[in-house]
């Protein structure tokens, strides 16, 4: 049931429109003894899941009994994040989620379905994993929060990749994510109907329908300034919610350029960004807008290292960024990367496949480390003065030396595509939704 529908192109909602409309939703629901609420962590703190877990919290009072982030594979919050996102909550009420521990598995989506969804490319089934909170919190409301947007894996990110990746387990986030590297990111960002959008969805049909899961979706996109602002809140216990917020984020959050572009240059904040895990949103969301021969240059002052735990780290570090047929081969004979097919599937998305370069100017790790990755390495000061990124908006610019370049700031809120990719042309030009 889809309890709010508000957005559009041209709105804007504030933060009293959050909890206002969040309070409306929860008003038709009734009175719940015992609340579960998914929230993302600091790395999407423009999805304002921050506003919206607070109504909730004021809303619900005593009945929120725990907050656990979603972070998937990302490094817990710390208490700045936790009080720089969330405010005043009570840190009593936040849980860790840890994806190789406190796990359940609801099922198994069977193998002959994954061979059939990845075009014969993969042969094993994979699990529906949560975090065991999902299933023995004795919770009556459990509440996932997040910002629907281009994603990388799954194609528009939010609705049930919050709970199957979110507070997943090792086994169904890495054969998931496996699964999206092998399709092909550039089939997929931007799609709402991808290979693991459909494991998501039987999973959730066949395995957690009886769960009391409540969808708060966002739609975020930069105004003409640059800054994060909101033009959609979606609420509702099923798929309408997500699809609705799907079709507005590709109106708001798809940049069509007329053409491939030569020089594209990312910027990342440093307090958003400190690991290429993170980071290389950079490369997956411009990749599609750069011309064969081109040119990448990624500045993020606060990267210093690659994975977000010491094991995915050490596996980046020795296998490289190296393209999608040289891990599908090193998989194929190395039990390591084989039984770490997340960091497999992120290799892979990391690479330019030989089209273009990749330039790193990362402020916190050495020139041999850089390229001992297959990036090529670019001096953080250098960099800086070059393109000077920190004052410049979104949109075309000249460098230093008077070259032109195109500038993207907030790279986690959106993805760049040009005319003629045909494999995005159909949910970049939906006949049908908010305006």
């Amino acid at each position: 049931m889809l309890y709010i529908d508000e957005g559009g192109k041209d709105r804007l909602l504030n933060n009293e429109d959050l909890v206002r409309l969040t309070n409306s939703a929860l008003q038709k629901l009734g009175n719940r003894k015992k609340v579960l609420i998914l929230p993302p962590d600091y790395t999407r703190l423009p999805s304002r899941s921050g506003i919206i877990t607070k109504a909730a919290c004021d809303y619900y009072q005593s009945a929120v009994k725990d907050i656990m982030p979603t972070i998937g594979t990302h490094q817990p919050m710390t208490p700045d994040e936790i009080s720089g996102m969330y405010g005043d909550i009570p840190r009593s009420l936040f849980r860790v989620h840890n994806w190789r521990g406190d796990l359940v598995t609801l099922g198994r989506v069977p193998a002959d379905y994954i061979r059939e969804i990845s075009g014969n490319r993969l042969d094993f089934d994979l699990p529906a994993q949560v975090n065991r909170i999902l299933l023995d919190g004795g919770h009556d409301l459990i509440i996932s929060i997040g910002q629907v947007v281009p994603h990388e894996v799954v194609g528009m990110a939010n609705y049930n990749k919050n709970i199957f990746i979110g507070i997943g387990g090792t086994e169904g986030i890495h054969k998931s994510h496996y699964l999206g590297a092998v399709c092909g990111m550039e089939n997929i960002m931007g799609r709402t109907d991808t290979p693991v959008r459909r494991v998501l969805n039987y999973s959730s049909e066949k395995f957690s329908s009886g769960i009391p899961i409540l969808y708060i979706q966002t739609v975020v996109a930069p105004d003409e300034n640059g800054n994060p602002v909101v033009k959609g809140l979606f609420i509702g216990d099923d798929a309408e919610c997500f699809e609705k917020a799907a079709t507005l984020s590709s109106r708001v959050n798809i940049t069509i350029l007329e053409k491939r572009l030569k020089r594209i240059v990312v910027y990342l904040p440093p307090e958003s960004y400190k690991s290429t895990w993170l980071g290389n949103k950079a490369i997956y969301r411009s990749r599609m807008a750069i011309e064969n021969g081109g040119e990448l240059t990624v500045i993020a002052p606060g990267i210093k290292q690659f994975g977000e735990d010491p094991q995915i780290d050490r596996i980046i570090r020795k296998f490289g960024y190296r393209g999608t047929e040289e891990i599908i081969r090193n998989v194929s004979v190395n039990p390591e990367l084989a039984n770490n097919l997340g960091a497999a599937a992120h290799l892979i998305h990391g690479s330019s496949e030989g089209r273009f370069t990749i330039k790193y100017a990362a402020g916190e790790m050495s020139r041999k480390e850089i390229e001992s990755v297959g990036y090529q390495w670019c001096e953080q000061n250098e960099a800086m003065n070059l393109f000077d990124p920190v004052n410049k908006n979104t949109g075309f610019h000249n460098d230093a030396n008077g070259s032109e370049f195109y500038l993207i700031k907030n790279a986690g809120i959106g993805l760049w595509s040009a005319e003629g990719i045909n494999s995005l042309q159909p949910p970049l030009r939906p006949e049908n939704g908010n305006e």
